[in-house]
């Protein structure tokens, strides 16, 4: 891969964490400020672990952007509540996925009707993301999806997209939406460097029913885990080159699934920065 390329993309990175006991500990000691850090909600815990992390996290200097997933939102009055918890604490992004809560905590059961709430509640956050689905999402057909990421233009800033392993599924993806112009900028989600055991010790630790869901639906996830040495996405980034790097492609950066292994995660940026030159 063309090296200023990679470097840009690796410049502009965002970690996912989990709102785990350690992880502000963690991103404290290995996250450089200038580095975005997203945060998860869980439909077991809700979503008051990920608005105190966000919180604690804002307070230290990171930008940071808590997940509001439409599913773990009681009603208006609760979303009206979050909108102002994060603002107060100085957030001015925020991404926002349908979630996983089956059946949903209130009248969203998508994100979509959140994001058009959100707008007629001012557009309180300069930035807001929505979810891509680069390989075929479990329950809704490809052409559903991309026409809804196509519905949510006006509303959003941004595209995340869900896990990808497949570089020729990546390229064929950002072809597409770009066909039906949706134009907004992706941020591409990619696994950061983690062992089998590790993961699936996460997996644990997230909930017993949650994590039996993760299990089920990405059990090919785990034969890439268990190669020696565990996976790596540099692999991906490397055959992927031409796809993410041609302007025609808007992709914004990498945002790093790191499943909390924090530490990983910048030590592998920071050494393949190093051998590129950057």
């Amino acid at each position: 891969m063309a090296a200023p390329g990679l470097r840009t993309l690796l410049d502009r990175v965002r970690y996912e964490v989990l709102p785990a006991k350690a992880t502000e500990d963690k991103v404290l000691a290995h996250v450089p400020r200038d580095v975005v850090v997203t945060v998860t909600a869980s439909p077991v815990k809700g979503l008051e672990p990920t608005l105190d992390l966000t919180a604690r996290l804002a307070a230290h200097g990171y930008r940071v952007v808590p997940h509001v997933p439409a599913r773990l939102l009681r009603d208006d009055v609760h979303l009206k509540d979050v909108v102002d918890r994060l603002r107060e604490a100085g957030v001015d992004d925020v991404f926002v996925p349908a979630g996983d809560a089956d059946p949903p905590a209130g009248p969203y059961d998508g994100a979509l009707p959140v994001l058009r709430r959100l707008s007629e509640l001012g557009s309180p956050f300069a930035r807001v993301g929505v979810t891509g689905y680069p390989e075929s999402h479990p329950l809704i057909h490809d052409d559903l999806t991309v026409q809804a990421m196509w519905d949510k233009r006006e509303h959003a800033t941004y595209i995340v997209s869900n896990l990808c392993f497949d570089p020729r599924v990546l390229g064929e993806w950002i072809a597409r939406i770009r066909r039906r112009n949706v134009v907004l900028p992706v941020h591409l989600g990619v696994a950061g460097p983690v062992q089998r055991a590790k993961l699936l010790s996460m997996a644990t630790k997230i909930g017993v029913g949650e994590s039996t869901r993760f299990l089920t639906r990405h059990p090919s996830w785990f034969l890439r885990f268990a190669a020696p040495g565990g996976y790596s996405p540099e692999p991906l980034l490397t055959r992927a080159e031409r796809a993410l790097t041609a302007p025609s492609a808007g992709v914004a950066g990498l945002h790093l699934f790191t499943f909390n292994q924090i530490a990983e995660t910048e030590r592998w940026r920071r050494a393949l920065l190093e051998r590129l030159g950057g």
